[in-house]
């Protein structure tokens, strides 16, 4: 049964390019649209996830980044060290606000990081070229964004009003809505008001005013229970796991962004399971006469019925394979075009689309398998 199933599937080369064609087109637009909608939900909080940090420390009330402003004394710092499982700190600041880019001051929205130097928590976590931290006068940002605009090391960008010196470029920082630049820390509180005596590395009487908080917690120790131990011992601050942390972000920005994404991705998954279910119905019911000549010679309708059925599942089998190989390499080929989008492909996903796309292709074959059972051998062999 399916030795024959798959004999008669490769005896018609034009046939099995339509059948495999048309369901693996249909799949690549499920598996991409997948991947789209997977690689946005991930970049939502790229900078937390890669931060290095296993704690979050900010005002309290503070639980995201987009969209909000923390205010934390740099005293702080110290008092966040000395709790138990702790085993180092970075203070940060933070802001959103537009990058002026271009010929033109085109002006693009980033996180705006404000680094210590040494800083080991919170910088870029994959450099293209150049520096990690920057030095005074000096910003990192996003190496998409910067060739979109025509920008290198050593050229201008104005951020917080300042025009600061490129030093190096980051990958892996930008997404549909931002990206994040990178300054340092002297140069934020500089431009942001808060104007330092002294080296704002340092401790908190040369830092009156951070955002955050970034903790490494001891090898061994729980994120969960460390957070929960600086928020007993350290009054005014929101403590979380860089995974709490994250997930509200996500939260937050996903209500904003993945709406008309998520409305795409279902509009897509339908389309392409009825593009499929569609080629699977054709490709049975093209081959009508095969099926009446078994029957002529005695076929049994079972093994009909086990035929159709192995057939189809022959086709989205390999559909599939060709779908996830076009996927994979778009995932690939997508990000090195200098695009902000990012393609993803899920275990959860693939289990879900391939479960699917064989109760689609089952239910499509046997839609006509009644014709099949009900075929006249005489009538086959008059050419109808």
């Amino acid at each position: 049964m399916f030795r024959y199933a798959l004999r008669n599937l490769l005896q018609n080369k034009i046939r099995l390019v339509i059948s495999v064609g048309g369901v693996a087109l249909a799949l690549t637009l499920i598996l991409a649209l997948d991947a789209i909608f997977t690689g946005v939900e991930g970049q939502l909080s790229a900078y937390i996830d890669h931060s290095g940090a296993d704690v979050f420390v900010s005002q309290t009330g503070v639980r995201n980044l987009h969209m909000v402003s923390s205010s934390l004394s740099a005293s702080v710092v110290g008092k966040v060290q000395a709790v138990s499982g702790v085993a180092s700190v970075t203070p940060i600041m933070y802001v959103t606000d537009t990058m002026d880019v271009g010929p033109h001051e085109d002006r693009y929205v980033v996180y705006v990081i404000g680094l210590p130097q040494g800083a080991t928590m919170g910088g870029p976590w994959r450099i293209a070229r150049g520096v990690s931290i920057p030095a005074d006068g000096q910003t990192v940002i996003d190496r998409g964004v910067a060739e979109k605009y025509g920008l290198g090391i050593g050229d201008k960008v104005k951020i917080l009003g300042q025009e600061l010196t490129i030093a190096g470029l980051s990958d892996g920082t930008a997404n549909l809505l931002n990206s994040v630049a990178f300054i340092s820390l002297n140069d934020f509180a500089r431009l942001r008001g808060n104007m330092l005596m002294g080296n704002a590395t340092s401790t908190s009487s040369t830092m009156p005013i951070i955002s955050f908080v970034l903790v490494k917690v001891i090898p061994g120790a729980s994120s969960d229970a460390v957070a929960a131990r600086i928020e007993q011992e350290v009054t005014g601050v929101t403590a979380q796991s860089r995974e709490e942390f994250a997930t509200q972000e996500r939260k937050i920005v996903k209500g904003m962004v993945t709406d008309l994404l998520t409305t795409m991705n279902l509009v897509g998954f339908l389309v392409g399971l009825a593009v499929m279910a569609l080629t699977v119905y054709i490709a049975t019911l093209s081959r009508r006469v095969e099926y009446g000549i078994l029957k002529a010679v005695g076929a049994r309708n079972r093994y009909l019925y086990g035929s159709v059925l192995a057939q189809a599942l022959y086709s989205v089998v390999l559909g599939f394979a060709l779908a996830l190989t076009i996927t994979f390499l778009l995932s690939v080929i997508i990000p090195n075009l200098g695009s902000n989008l990012a393609l993803q492909i899920s275990s959860g996903s693939l289990l879900k689309v391939g479960i699917v796309s064989l109760v689609i292709a089952t239910l499509s074959a046997l839609l006509p398998i009644r014709q099949i059972a009900g075929l006249d051998p005489a009538l086959v062999f008059k050419g109808v």
